[in-house]
């Protein structure tokens, strides 16, 4: 487990290696440095002693200056190129999540809150952000002090240096006992963090439905008992780093008071000089740094430990529906709009119950095909199975004589404009969500296709007219005005294949009747309309019937109307709901 964090780790940072290694350059001169200006102190003052002058004096103070300045700019700049190689990680990793989540299937996102992926999309690549920064830095400034620092130390006086560095075994014992215990409690933060920003997102998006149910102290209540539990995690962490640091920086700060009791015994029988003992001191210093240092690396290390599994287990979800090796291109200008199903089966993982069941159908081009049945009979599976959101087997599903699972994903939604009942609409002006799918299309053209929604009149009305903003997922439009809206949105890509899944639910009859109308007279295009109003679908060419995952019944309106089935029972119910209305 170790080591394929650490091959993710340097994965990371093999692309920067440049930097990498001009930041470790930097280091080991601001070390090698850091060692020989205290022997050069030591030098001084063996020399001052020897023959006093102020000339000696300020030209040793102006080399040390000189010195001390040249190794502040180098770590100055070690310090900008290692942690400009945490930025570009912490860009490199969000750019892949992002691209990496654009290819999982839609089923993928029902199961794993956004609230989650969000929190491992900023607080985790954070944490890695300073591990392959901060961390990175540290160690190897800290290997580099040990390497260097010591060899100078031994060569004044082995024993002294010894016992001065005596206690740094213990302070690794406590490290290690701490380190377990700091993973798991880092672990619980980031969950509870992940748990937080679920409902924060979910309550900002269902802000309406809290006020209308007055369930505003119930939510008060939530973010309150999930705010308490974080808090808590963060004090058990806080706790654990408050504990441990201090150990690790009063244990290092205990080879000083030694070499005070043993250097001066030492000084006095003349087996070390003034300047020696000066310089070792100034060299156990340094040490003092990156020991009580390490205690803060190895809390990153240990967020960023728990921020690699939980951002790599994003990359480690293969997408189920992709481009097969052999898939074949097929140009929307190419396809006509005929699809086919033979004997198309499709279950829901986890379920036993085939969604859709044996279905057989074909949809000739330029046709417009209603699909209604009761609700759960498998209609929206169905349209859903088209454009390819779920992941059917092949030699199913066909269009033009090609099996879907074959045609490149692109080319395939290309051909297909989709749109489903919950209609989507982005915070954003009412033009730019119709020309979505055609950012660069004139104004001309998006009112056309508004027109054709039948939403163009009310757009006008609007007080910026198409330059309105419609809110987060389109608030400020009613249920009508959103589905017209989408609808405008899949005509303008002007797709050979159109599916509306119950797309003008909150449409009246008269008004979805005339949107059919229209899109029928224009030709050319295949429409499938998948409807519970039965006065709308009456007007499509032909109707499937389905029920129970089964097509029961296929024929125009005329046709079924005359068939005892299931059809005439849905249009004798229709007809009592008219009345009664």
């Amino acid at each position: 487990m170790v080591n394929r964090r650490l091959k993710l780790l340097w994965g990371y940072l093999v692309p920067h290696w440049r930097l990498l290694v001009a930041g470790i350059v930097a280091l080991l001169i601001v070390n090698a440095l850091g060692v020989y200006i205290p022997l050069l102190i030591r030098d001084s003052i063996d020399d001052l002693q020897t023959a006093f002058s102020f000339d000696k004096v300020w030209r040793y103070v102006i080399l040390i200056l000189l010195l001390s300045s040249f190794m502040w700019v180098i770590r100055m700049l070690s310090r900008i190129w290692i942690f400009g190689i945490g930025r570009q990680v912490e860009f490199d990793i969000k750019q892949r999540i992002f691209q990496h989540l654009l290819t999982l299937e839609p089923s993928y996102f029902a199961t794993h809150s956004s609230g989650d992926l969000i929190n491992r999309a900023t607080s985790d690549v954070d944490n890695i952000r300073r591990l392959v920064g901060f961390a990175v830095l540290s160690i190897i400034n800290t290997i580099f002090a040990y390497v260097l620092t010591l060899p100078a130390m031994f060569a004044i006086h082995i024993p002294l240096s010894l016992l001065a560095i005596g206690v740094y075994p213990v302070m690794l014992i406590a490290v290690q006992l701490f380190s377990d215990r700091l993973r798991t409690q880092q672990l619980e933060v980031q969950e509870e963090l992940s748990n937080i920003s679920e409902l924060i997102q979910e309550d900002m998006s269902g802000m309406a439905l809290i006020k209308i149910y007055a369930q505003e102290e119930n939510e008060r209540r939530a973010f309150q008992f999930l705010n308490q539990r974080l808090l808590k995690a963060n004090l058990g962490l806080a706790r654990t780093r408050t504990l441990l640091f201090p150990i690790i920086e009063s244990l290092s700060y205990i080879s000083l008071l030694i070499l005070l009791a043993f250097g001066a015994r030492i000084i006095t029988q003349g087996v070390i000089t003034i300047g020696d003992f000066v310089a070792l001191i100034i060299l156990v210093e340094r040490l003092v740094f990156p020991t009580a240092l390490l205690g803060f690396t190895i809390t990153s290390y240990q967020r960023g430990e728990v921020s690699i599994d939980r951002v790599e287990s994003i990359f480690q979800v293969d997408p189920k529906i992709k481009d097969y090796p052999n898939s074949i291109s097929l140009p929307v200008q190419q396809v006509k709009g005929e699809v086919t199903a033979r004997n198309l089966f499709y279950t829901y993982p986890g379920t036993t119950t085939p969604a859709l069941n044996n279905i057989n159908f074909t949809i000739y081009p330029g046709e417009t095909v209603a699909i209604v049945g009761p609700i759960g009979c498998g209609k929206s599976t169905l349209a859903n199975t088209i454009p390819r959101l779920l992941d059917i087997q092949e030699g199913q599903l066909f269009l033009d004589g090609h099996d879907i699972t074959k045609i490149r994903l692109g080319d395939l939604r290309a051909a297909i404009a989709y749109v489903p009942q919950d209609s989507f609409l982005f915070s954003t002006t009412i033009r730019n969500n119709i020309r979505y799918g055609d950012p660069l299309e004139e104004q001309p053209e998006v009112e056309y296709v508004a027109k054709q929604a039948q939403i163009h009149p009310e757009i006008l009305n609007f007080p910026q007219q198409y330059d309105t903003l419609v809110g987060e997922r389109g608030i400020t439009l009613s249920g009508g005005q959103r589905q017209r809206t989408s609808l405008a949105r899949a005509l303008l890509v002007d797709a050979p294949v159109l599916i509306l899944d119950d797309a003008l639910s909150s449409v009246d009859n008269q008004t979805a009747t005339l949107i059919l109308n229209n899109l029928s007279t224009e030709g050319g295009k295949t429409v499938i309309f998948i409807s519970h109003q039965l006065s709308a679908a009456a007007t499509a060419d032909r109707l499937l019937v389905m029920d129970r995952g089964k097509i029961v019944q296929m024929g125009t309106h005329q046709e079924l109307i005359q068939q005892p089935g299931l059809y005439q029972s849905l249009w004798q119910q229709h007809q009592l709901e008219e009345v009664f209305t």
